[in-house]
């Protein structure tokens, strides 16, 4: 299985919304796990499947104290919530205040996620240098920075995928799978072919994905139980075009790397 670990440089592009709509439109089982150390809206964003509130003591926190015990017994599952779009979700930090509940667990993290049975896609929420989920950011098997294609948006993401290139071994030989999903209105042609090309230029091996559309409306859906709806806007068509280009980029790093 596979770990898909999704971040920003700076701001709030839409990196929550991306996970959450990947996760309701993923191809196969997946987890939805909420590691922003800033605090994550998985929690406030979603209800369990009667219709109330996810347990805000059943997820990262206490994943993190079963990892302190000992990260050899760690099991994701058991730490694990279902929405009531059917999406299995690891609650996040209610806010930074409980970041220090953590401590030395955010080193063992890659390799509880690693080893589920299911593929798992990270909420990383922004990720500087020194970040307490770069561990985890950088531990995953695949890596994916949202932006949007505006002036600021471009200049922070170049900055932090120059300030990722050793630890991510951007451009050389069997470096990590590193891919940009551009947030814009879905009539926008242009972005994507133009950070694929500023990146060629500069030779950071990233590989722009595609688009996620700017559709607030149908973000709404992703707090509600009608995944079915979702896949028919455009987000959710992008989301599910994202799910498979995602998938085909970890097969093809395996072929290129002989595993």
């Amino acid at each position: 299985m596979t770990v898909y670990a999704l971040a920003s440089a700076k701001g709030s592009p839409g990196v929550t919304t991306t996970a959450a709509a990947l996760a309701a439109c993923w191809p196969a089982p997946v987890v939805l796990a909420d590691v922003d150390p800033a605090g994550g809206d998985i929690m406030w964003r979603n209800r369990n499947v009667s219709g109330g509130p996810l347990d805000p003591d059943r997820g990262l926190l206490s994943l993190g104290a079963a990892v302190r015990r000992g990260a050899a017994q760690a099991d994701l599952t058991e730490h694990l919530q279902q929405t009531a779009l059917g999406v299995d979700v690891l609650v996040g930090l209610a806010s930074p205040d409980q970041l220090s509940g953590l401590g030395a667990a955010w080193g063992q993290l890659p390799a509880v996620f690693g080893q589920h049975r299911t593929d798992v896609l990270l909420d990383c929420g922004r990720i500087v240098p020194g970040s307490s989920a770069m561990p985890v950011f950088a531990g995953a098997d695949v890596v994916v920075l949202v932006a949007r294609p505006d002036i600021s948006g471009t200049a922070h993401l170049r900055e932090r995928l120059r300030s990722l290139r050793g630890a991510l071994g951007l451009g050389g030989p069997g470096g990590k799978p590193v891919g940009v999903v551009v947030t814009t209105s879905y009539r926008d042609t242009r972005s994507a072919a133009d950070l694929q090309q500023l990146f060629d230029a500069e030779r950071l091996g990233v590989e722009v994905l595609g688009i996620v559309a700017d559709e607030p409306k149908a973000a709404k859906i992703l707090s509600g139980e009608r995944v079915g709806q979702l896949r028919k806007t455009l987000l959710g068509r992008s989301a599910t075009q994202l799910a498979q280009r995602l998938v085909g980029v970890h097969r093809l790093s395996d072929l290129a790397n002989g595993r």
